[in-house]
């Protein structure tokens, strides 16, 4: 079956493009050209832009994967016309109008709340305890040093920022369900994803689960790939016939 070739990765808060670091072995042994986005995590609107340039790069149809906060970007990002779908990792989901801070509000309130520490100008860093015990707890302890020490200082107003339009509703959806995540409910997740009438996969893993559970979620990945281009392909055939 013909696939969407591109992949474009979207880390979320206090990380980087590295935490894609095993998965994209296994996109690429596919055949699939993958680039992994570095977010700035100043603004969604810096962020989304980051996405935007390295979607324009790509030549042909883009399938989006996003991570927690990574899918309040994509969920912007995914409006340009070369996205062909999203892919939600353990993420924020959320609908216009919606910001993650009043999205979270509706679910438990994560144990990763008590590890997050206020740094200069509005930005935000996890503690050694919430890297440790709420956001990579499954991870090797070599493996959560690294995740500290390579954590990308967040700004806090990303989350009272609220999203202006939602791609899920016009993209085709798939859903990573980290089922033991500690940062964002899996109520949460489990919730979002009905709601977008996604395509579901639940993990048994943290927050983390592209590092914590990487094959099975490159293989989702490559799922939705192949899933993406067909719908892409119905949705132009529609629009070629209503003409």
């Amino acid at each position: 079956m013909p696939t969407v070739k591109n992949i474009v990765l979207v880390h979320g808060a206090w990380a980087d493009g590295s935490c894609w670091s095993k998965v994209i072995p296994t996109l690429q042994a596919k055949g699939l050209h993958v680039v992994a986005v570095q977010n700035p995590l100043t603004s969604i609107a810096d962020d989304v832009a980051a996405t935007n340039r390295i979607v324009n790069a790509q030549d042909g149809p883009v399938l989006l994967v996003g991570h927690s906060y990574g899918g309040a970007v994509i969920t912007e990002a995914g409006n340009h016309p070369k996205v062909a779908g999203l892919v939600y990792v353990a993420a924020f989901a959320p609908d216009e109008g919606e910001t993650l801070a009043g999205l979270a509000k509706n679910y438990p309130t994560p144990p990763l709340g008590t590890g997050i520490q206020v740094i200069e100008d509005g930005f935000l860093l996890l503690t050694e305890k919430g890297m440790f015990e709420d956001f990579a707890q499954d991870l090797s302890a070599e493996e959560k040093n690294t995740m500290l020490a390579t954590q990308g200082p967040t700004q806090a107003a990303l989350l009272s920022t609220p999203i202006t339009k939602a791609a899920w509703h016009t993209k085709p959806s798939w859903f990573v369900i980290a089922s033991n995540d500690r940062a964002i409910a899996p109520e949460q997740e489990i919730a979002t994803a009905k709601r977008m009438n996604a395509k579901t996969l639940t993990v048994p893993s943290s927050h983390v689960a592209m590092l914590a559970q990487p094959q099975k979620v490159a293989d989702f990945i490559i799922e939705a790939a192949e899933s993406a281009l067909a719908n892409q392909t119905a949705a132009l055939s529609e629009v070629a016939v209503s003409a």
